[in-house]
């Protein structure tokens, strides 16, 4: 039996369900990553991945310390599975369904706003709570909304969140501490994130370049991507997975990539195959001037360098927390009956490779796989916290 991901719910700057986020990813859609000024306390200007607040999801009908944009985006993308869900909860009860959330930001933002409040009023607003901010907040509220009760906690590991989320969930099946997982990431954007990465100046002025040798910085994002993982013997697995902690800096990589390595080698080891043999790569691919140094050399020494490999992020910005559930999305959907063209996620860029990195098989428009049975996804986080997923379509 193998942990299978039975279910996707999805909303990002792609879209907001499998079709619209599977149609804008192969046509390497960038409109969702939009110009923003204004927002950085520097005076510069940036792109985000910002999604329509009037779009997403209401949550006036709880508590008022989940009421924030955070778990409006995590209850988008859970009404997509709400229906299975609800099947599940009769199957299995509710003490065995548990809720296992990956996220950097939680409701940061609307304590951003209660302190700009405060500052002019000398008080908080009434619909203000302390607990917004707490990063457990989006895992009890589907937990609370869904009527679930099984194990409910959050991974808060900066980018690697939602992967380690997967990872955590798989851990619960194969411990038997639970019969199903809702799993997966969220994060909103927020003041903090943008001008604490501008700080870093690690942001681009313009859409992000990954692997050009213009590359500037990132693009922030937000998402939320959920599964629902269950034990069975077809479908989607999570085949493999490799988590390390390289402690190399606090903010940069290794260069050379060996935390990296190990997780990507922990994943393949687990799912009985060797890099080279991957179908598809979705790289992490921050278009940050380190990342891409080092994530093209682990490829290279991992003989994985001619692995057909994109850079989503061009497209829906850096998630965060939520990068991890939300490009694994994108290989399941890879994998998924939606593809039966067997189409790529083109890599999209100025085009200009930069020389200095080692080359890597980027995809192009259009270009199709000969096969795709196997994708892996990249997360690398501050402090050197490294994870990579590997899923499998079963035959």
């Amino acid at each position: 039996m193998a942990n299978i991901l039975s279910a996707l719910g999805i909303v990002c700057a792609l879209g907001n369900d499998q079709q619209s986020v599977w149609q804008a990813a192969i046509k390497g859609q960038q409109g969702g990553l939009k110009h923003a000024s204004g927002r950085l306390v520097s005076g510069r200007e940036t792109y985000i991945g910002e999604l329509d607040i009037n779009q997403l999801a209401s949550v006036e009908h709880l508590a008022v310390h989940y009421q924030t944009r955070n778990n409006r985006l995590a209850l988008s993308a859970y009404q997509q599975l709400a229906a299975e869900v609800e099947k599940l909860r009769d199957q299995y009860r509710p003490e065995r369904i548990a809720v296992v959330i990956g996220t950097s930001t939680s409701g940061i933002a609307a304590g951003e706003a209660a302190q700009r409040v405060y500052q002019q009023q000398q008080r908080f607003p009434d619909d203000y709570h302390y607990q917004m901010q707490e990063m457990s907040s989006a895992a009890y509220c589907i937990a609370e909304h869904a009527g679930l009760r099984g194990p409910i906690y959050a991974i808060s590991t900066a980018c690697s969140s939602s992967a380690k989320a997967m990872i955590s969930a798989a851990a619960l099946l194969d411990a038997d501490l639970a019969d199903a997982v809702v799993v997966g990431g969220v994060d909103s954007i927020c003041e903090m994130t943008l001008n604490g990465f501008d700080a870093l100046e690690s942001l681009s002025s313009s859409r992000c370049n990954p692997f050009s040798r213009h590359r500037d910085g990132i693009n922030i994002g937000e998402a939320a991507a959920l599964f629902i993982m269950q034990r069975g013997q077809q479908g989607i697995a999570l085949a493999g997975y490799g988590a390390s902690s390289d402690a190399h800096h606090m903010s940069a990589p290794d260069p050379q990539g060996q935390g990296a390595i190990s997780a990507i080698q922990a994943a393949c080891r687990q799912a009985g195959l060797a890099a080279k043999q991957l179908d598809y790569i979705n790289l992490h691919g921050t278009a940050t001037l380190l990342n891409d140094q080092m994530e093209s050399h682990v490829l290279q020494q991992l003989d994985a360098a001619q692995v057909p490999a994109s850079a989503s992020k061009a497209l829906t910005g850096h998630t965060l927390g939520a990068a991890g559930a939300l490009e694994a999305a994108l290989c399941w959907l890879t994998l998924s009956p939606l593809n039966a063209s067997q189409e790529l996620i083109p890599h999209i860029y100025d085009g200009d490779y930069d020389p200095e990195l080692a080359p890597i098989a980027l995809v192009k428009r259009g270009q199709r796989a000969q096969q795709l049975r196997y994708c892996l996804s990249n997360s690398f986080a501050f402090g050197g916290s490294n994870t990579a997923l590997l899923l499998q379509r079963l035959q």
